[in-house]
């Protein structure tokens, strides 16, 4: 029988591409066909995959592919009003004014110490500009590198500095690809860290790892990088590198313009919306035509087709006998237009996890309740992307900067003066502000009266280190008592509100018809 163990294997038999045979109830055969719909290739959906492919992620992301997707990247964004104002807002929301360090470990007074040292240093190298240039350049470029560097006109004790390179410059060219012989006898701990593959100016071990970047001495873009120069460049460590890109398939080694599925939408947005202008112009530029009902070769006076008469204002006239006076009809722009562009920039949009109100900058057809929830996703992107920019960037940049302050006499504590030590730390970056900071404030006291929070998530989440709110407001009540000021005298009354204010916060004023709010 089919429920014996022994049978059952014995009924199932595969029989290639024909599909699966079973033994049913009455020992009877039969073949099950099974197979995707979405794989079989039609008449239909031919033309449509017909670019599809097997190519690897670096193949598919060769020098000449990325080239071209950097080129018409960074052209929209210098041309497109939109795609500009994403890119701005999508690294001002990531980066904001900058990240703060807080170190986590058992000395208080020597976390301090360290957290001043590198607020220091980080103003003086504009570390949060950098940062949002690294942003944008990731969004429109694909990828960016920074090197570490010594900078010696930097006020500051630590010297070090971060370069940022664009995409272009790290290339292998073909007349400069490394050709030393490899060592035949080596062990094989020596010859698993041998390069064992280059991608256009990144050479990595056998482990994946990167070992070197080739740094062209002139960007190819300049004019003064021909000839020789061109051809130039530098072996740079990979610990002196930051490579900062998305890792969007398994092997990828370079990064592609995050905005990438919708550059076809920017060009049809430009195009849709010039011609929407140019009909317009066309019509109005005609201000009367004359036309005749009378049939071909009928009675009517003969006019000249195509012929032009200067009008004057107020001016009183007779037309030729037979024709009528009329104006061309303005079509545009018409009435689906301001529909056609809200839906493609959402398109544009979704790319970047970013919602329609954000990248338009316009918010009048969401209530309270929507935009909550499309700034979700968004939000949880952001903190995504932080924690990226923390690992990729922020941390090998401590470390380095650790490594140096470390040489500099008295500038660290001796328990952190430790070469190659990285100390436990988290990084703060601008929280996001609440749409009603009434509501926030009490779920927040909620949350802490019910112990499913601390002050030290609350506080992150603003973007603020709790122990310096802390001994700040400590200050203030001791400087209040000091002046004779009670806390209560010095807190606002909070305003009351209904349940009925309360659903009103919560839906909006017109959540029935979101276009009002």
């Amino acid at each position: 029988m089919i429920g014996s163990p022994t049978k059952a294997l014995a009924a199932r038999r595969h029989c290639g591409d024909r599909g699966i045979l079973l033994r049913t109830a009455d020992c009877r055969l039969r073949t099950v066909r099974a197979r995707y719909d979405a794989a079989a290739t039609t008449e239909e959906n031919r033309r449509h995959w017909a670019n599809a492919d097997h190519l690897s992620a670096n193949a598919a992301n060769n020098p000449t592919v990325r080239r071209i997707l950097r080129a018409r990247a960074r052209y929209e964004v210098a041309n497109n009003s939109y795609a500009r104002g994403i890119v701005l807002t999508l690294a001002n929301d990531v980066v904001g004014t900058g990240p703060r360090l807080q170190l986590l470990t058992d000395n208080d007074s020597a976390n301090r110490t360290v957290e001043q040292a590198f607020v220091q240093w980080a103003e003086a190298v504009r570390l949060a500009e950098k940062l949002r240039t690294l942003r944008m350049a990731r969004a429109e470029s694909g990828e960016v590198f920074a090197l570490l560097t010594a900078n010696p006109a930097l006020q500051t004790l630590v010297k070090l500095d971060l370069r940022l390179i664009e995409a272009d410059q790290v290339a292998t060219p073909m007349e400069a690809v490394d050709r030393r012989p490899k060592a035949e006898g080596s062990p094989a701990s020596a010859r698993s860290l041998q390069p064992a593959a280059s991608v256009d100016g990144i050479v990595f071990d056998a482990f994946g790892n990167p070992v070197e970047y080739h740094l062209l001495r002139g960007h190819p873009g300049d004019a003064s990088a021909i000839g020789p120069s061109l051809l130039g460049f530098d072996r740079v460590p990979a610990s002196a590198m930051l490579h900062y890109f998305r890792t969007d398939r398994p092997g990828q080694s370079r990064g592609i313009p995050e905005i990438t599925p919708a550059l076809p939408l920017f060009a049809q947005l430009r195009r849709y919306t010039l011609a929407v202008i140019a009909a317009a112009e066309t019509a109005a530029d005609f201000a009367a035509v004359l036309y005749t009902d009378a049939p071909a070769n009928g009675e009517a006076d003969p006019v000249e087709p195509m012929d032009l008469v200067e009008l004057e204002r107020r001016m009183a006239t007779v037309l030729p006998g037979g024709w009528k006076l009329g104006q061309v009809a303005a079509e545009q722009p018409a009435t689906t237009y301001g529909e056609f562009k809200q839906q493609i920039l959402n398109e544009i949009a979704r790319c970047l996890n970013m919602p329609f109100n954000v990248a338009a900058g316009n918010s009048s057809g969401y209530n309270y309740a929507s935009g909550r929830l499309d700034h979700q996703t968004y939000y949880k992107s952001i903190r995504v992307d932080q924690a990226h920019m923390g690992r990729v960037v922020l941390d090998p940049l401590l470390r380095a900067w650790l490594d140096e302050a470390t040489l500099v006499e008295g500038l660290l504590p001796q328990s952190l003066r430790r070469i190659g030590a990285m100390p436990e730390h988290q990084w703060f970056w601008d929280g996001m502000e609440h749409v009603d900071p009434a509501k926030e404030a009490s779920a927040q006291a909620t949350r802490l009266s019910s112990h499913t929070t601390t002050l030290a998530y609350e506080y992150a989440r603003q973007g603020r280190d709790w122990e310096a709110e802390l001994r700040q407001r400590a200050k203030e009540v001791a400087l209040m008592n000091e002046l004779g000021l009670s806390v209560a005298q010095a807190t606002p009354a909070a305003p009351a509100t209904s349940p009925a204010d309360n659903q009103e916060n919560e839906d909006g004023p017109n959540a029935q018809n979101p276009a009002a709010d």
